[in-house]
């Protein structure tokens, strides 16, 4: 910003010329531009099929579809963190190509309003809009979009009614892409109408690799280790200290520093269930309240006030013995 207005403030120099002009806007602007950061979640997602890990069965299949430039509407469903969202945008990306990959895909998630209404507008309106134009690097195009709908699941009985109609009535332009964890939770005319794929648990060895490679790449040294248990103890004496302002700085501390709340959740358990101050009572309030924050968390809820939450039963569990 600051070149841009020396470059247009009045000045008694001699005019650049045309060349150096060019020259020196170039290089100001190469200056000033910065990269913005990604996530590592978004940056090692995987690009295309064949990069998905651990789902052999459902690569194999899709790649078949892959190589005829067409799709059938999809049912992905299994554990959350298998690769189901992760797969179908790396099928986009290779039927469509970077240029119309946000033309010719909606993706909506959790976080968009699911009822009847979205339906019958956003999604109803994007899958009649016609589709043209080709791929600059010369490969196939699809003549069709895809609507991507993340945690199925969680839409009302209503709304996926008309999603089956909408689905019937665009089958020529539109290809649907469900994603869920409970397959039980959607309808059976829309099952029915879906090529259903089961993603499996990753393996912990699968996990592991993964995480050790995108650690390499991004120089990061780790050790085996999880939390550190010194972590967990000072949780634990902020519970005993009796005072909350204590223990919310703790709490936020963890939350700032990037612990996971349910690796949390898993380490507070062992150290209940092995506390001898704490009696059989005292054991059962307090991993009730576990189990319903891990419940919370698996929900999505926001893990700050979880912990929170969980933090203060287990403190007035233990204060009680003072």
């Amino acid at each position: 910003m600051q070149a841009f207005l020396k470059g247009t403030s009045i000045s008694t120099k001699p005019p650049l010329t045309k060349d150096r002009g060019v020259a020196a806007t170039a290089g100001s602007s190469g200056e000033n531009k910065k990269a913005k950061p990604v996530p590592w979640v978004e940056k090692y997602r995987p690009k295309c099929v064949d990069e998905v890990a651990f789902q052999e069965e459902v690569v194999a299949v899709l790649k078949k579809s892959l190589e005829g430039a067409d799709l059938p509407n999809l049912l992905f469903y299994g554990p959350p963190g298998t690769g189901k969202t992760s797969t179908i945008l790396a099928a986009a990306r290779e039927l469509f190509g970077h240029e119309l990959f946000r033309l010719r895909v909606l993706e909506l998630n959790a976080s968009d309003e699911r009822g009847i209404q979205v339906v019958r507008e956003k999604v109803k309106n994007f899958a009649q809009l016609t589709v043209s134009g080709s791929r600059s690097d010369g490969k196939p195009c699809p003549p069709f979009k895809i609507v991507i709908l993340d945690e199925a699941d969680s839409m009302t009985s209503a709304a996926q009614a008309a999603l089956r109609r909408t689905m019937e009535k665009e089958s020529k332009t539109t290809r649907f892409c469900l994603i869920c964890n409970y397959v039980s939770r959607i309808i059976e005319p829309l099952t029915s109408r879906c090529s259903k794929f089961r993603f499996k648990p990753l393996s912990d060895k699968i996990q592991q690799q993964r995480l050790l490679d995108i650690a390499d790449k991004e120089h990061v040294k780790i050790s085996n280790e999880v939390i550190p248990v010194e972590t967990v103890d000072g949780v634990f004496a902020a519970c005993q200290s009796g005072s909350f302002d204590k223990l919310e700085a703790v709490v936020k501390d963890l939350i700032d520093e990037g612990h996971a709340a349910t690796q949390l959740v898993n380490q507070l358990h062992d150290v209940v269930v092995e506390n001898d101050a704490l009696s059989d009572k005292q054991k059962s309030i307090i991993t009730e309240k576990l189990a319903d924050v891990d419940k919370c968390l698996a929900d999505g809820a926001d893990e700050h006030l979880q912990l929170i939450s969980l933090c203060a039963t287990v403190m007035q569990q233990l204060t009680q013995n003072c």
